[in-house]
């Protein structure tokens, strides 16, 4: 066991264990009732790969919940960003929604994931399908110039709700423009939005745009090939599955970290 932390509520004390980090945060931005994105120091022994995700909890009670949670940030970045949903009476998010700048997060120390470059074989188009929170790997994957280098064209889509859901990722997109690192790829990603409740310029489900081609319409591109398009999913489970059969059925193999194939999918997700 190591240090001691405090409860963000009850201001308890519980040990934490040798193999959890206890990292403060260090901003928090609500954009719904829904959705939130928060920052965290970070260790300074942490290293992981853009896409990976990692195990959080709170130190409020002697055995925290944990849930997986991409981290959002790429691998370069001095503080990692995550991007989180607000679940009624979720075990986790219930909490976790109330943090404050100074107040301590639980991170265990080791990531992992499938939504990484190494994951996929070589290719000219990615494609980063995402729904909600399921953004976050990719907001990690589009910072980090790895994937620039790798793809002549990165495509990130990505479908909510409502038009409020969509502006972290807006948000993310937009300050690339005047990043001193991404900036010069910039015109090499494409951002795709869509909403499925709420009236927007562009609306529907991503696997309904794939299929009657519209997604393809609206790019410029041909439809998906084996041999030049790779894909990462990463959104509810219903949206993997779905996703999952349409690029099989155009030819695409899901590949992971031992194997890698033309498609990746992280089954991970928060409460």
């Amino acid at each position: 066991m190591g240090v001691v932390d405090m409860n963000i509520e009850k201001g308890v004390t519980f040990p934490v264990p040798d193999n959890v980090f206890a990292e403060t945060v260090v901003s928090v931005k609500h954009y719904t009732d829904r959705l939130f994105k928060f920052r965290i120091t970070r260790p300074a022994s942490f290293r992981f790969r853009s896409g990976e995700f990692v195990m959080i909890g709170l130190p409020n009670a002697e055995k925290p919940v944990y849930r997986a949670y991409s981290i959002a940030s790429p691998a370069w970045d001095e503080e990692l960003e995550f991007f989180s949903i607000k679940v009624p009476n979720g075990p986790l998010t219930e909490h976790l929604q109330k943090i404050r700048p100074g107040d301590t997060v639980l991170m265990r120390k080791k990531p992992t994931g499938t939504l990484v470059n190494d994951a996929l074989l070589p290719g000219k188009r990615l494609y980063m399908f995402s729904t909600g929170t399921g953004i976050a790997p990719f907001a990690s994957l589009i910072r980090d110039p790895e994937t620039y280098e790798k793809f002549d064209q990165v495509i990130l889509t990505h479908t909510c709700r409502l038009v409020a859901e969509l502006k972290y990722g807006e948000e993310l997109v937009e300050d690339l423009k005047n990043d001193p690192l991404i900036g010069e790829f910039v015109d090499y990603l494409t951002h795709y939005t869509t909403t499925t409740r709420e009236d927007s310029p562009r609306m529907g489900r991503i696997t309904t745009l794939i299929e009657n081609g519209k997604l393809f319409a609206d790019l410029g591109v041909p439809p998906l090939d084996p041999e030049t398009d790779r894909g990462m999913i990463c959104g509810s489970m219903g949206f993997l599955k779905d996703l999952k059969l349409l690029l099989e059925k155009a030819g695409l193999i899901e590949g992971s970290n031992a194997a890698p194939g033309t498609f990746v999918i992280e089954r991970a997700f928060v409460d």
